[in-house]
């Protein structure tokens, strides 16, 4: 469900075509099957997918700007044209065997260089195109996937984000941006209490789990209840907006606004690309 409110560089094969298929190629990207509104396609032996919801599956940021395209991950810049065979990469000009064009909307590029500019793993069989990406590691151990918790008014979600690169995304969203450490708030709670000045409402729960399921990593994200709380002298109360509970830590933290959003915007990627499964679902 999606929610109303996110080494080691992989050698990579390359074969240097595709099998020819019976259909338009299946993409499976760390073994989740890739959703879109647009199916990939065999154009001169090359197999093209759409650029954006590839991309950002494998972890890139992509933009439009002044008619052409920029997608960036992890230091790398890449900029391209529809119709232009000429990309730009970190200031290098290379070219392309196959021009990247324009269809139903949607830029078309060649796989092949996704993931030679990405370095993951790709394999082609008769049945589509697989791509495995670098897994998320923390303190030595793999990430297998991530499972977030929130609730609504009447019931709850459990749902678990399985892709490596929105999981690895929402991870440096939550280390990247934890601020000051605080002490914990006088109340916070998954229910809304507007009887304690300065009450905290859980928006979510996040645990990366490894391959048994144990959790790796926890944060708890906190907002302030929509209130106003005035002191003995009728002086406003300044409460932070956003909070997050390290739960490996058992550490409270100071968080933006902004982190928060933008956890929620790939969350909400992840599933309308497919790699979103819903534990349960209790929302009446």
């Amino acid at each position: 469900m999606k929610k109303i409110i996110p080494l080691i560089i992989l050698a990579f094969t390359i074969f240097t075509s595709p099998p020819a298929y019976a259909d338009d190629p299946s993409i499976k990207i760390d073994g989740v099957a890739v959703v879109s509104d647009v199916h990939p396609e065999v154009k001169n032996s090359r197999t093209m997918v759409p650029l954006r919801v590839i991309s950002e599956s494998l972890g890139a940021k992509v933009e439009w700007s002044n008619s052409q395209v920029t997608f960036t991950k992890d230091g790398m810049k890449v900029t391209l044209k529809p119709n232009s065979n000429t990309v730009v990469k970190n200031g290098v000009t290379v070219k392309l065997d196959v021009k990247p064009y324009v269809k139903r909307n949607r830029i078309f590029v060649p796989l092949r260089f996704i993931v030679e500019t990405f370095g993951c793993k790709v394999n082609y069989s008769k049945s589509g195109v697989t791509v495995d990406t670098e897994p998320l590691i923390i303190e030595g151990v793999q990430v297998k996937a991530l499972r977030e918790e929130y609730h609504m008014t009447m019931g709850g979600v459990v749902q678990q984000i399985n892709g490596n690169a929105y999981n690895r995304a929402i991870y440096n969203m939550f280390v990247h941006n934890l601020g000051a450490k605080v002490e914990a708030p006088a109340s916070y709670s998954w229910t809304i209490n507007l009887d304690v000045p300065g009450s905290y409402y859980k928006n979510g729960q996040y645990d990366f789990l490894d391959n048994k399921g144990n959790s790796l990593k926890r944060f708890d994200i906190y907002t302030l209840l929509p209130a106003t709380y005035r002191g003995e002298d009728d002086t406003a109360i300044q409460y932070p907006e956003v909070l997050v509970y390290d739960g490996s830590e058992q550490q409270w933290y100071l968080f933006s606004e902004s982190a928060l959003g933008s956890i929620n915007h790939l969350v909400n990627k992840a599933f309308d690309s497919g790699f979103v499964k819903v534990i349960s679902n209790t929302v009446v």
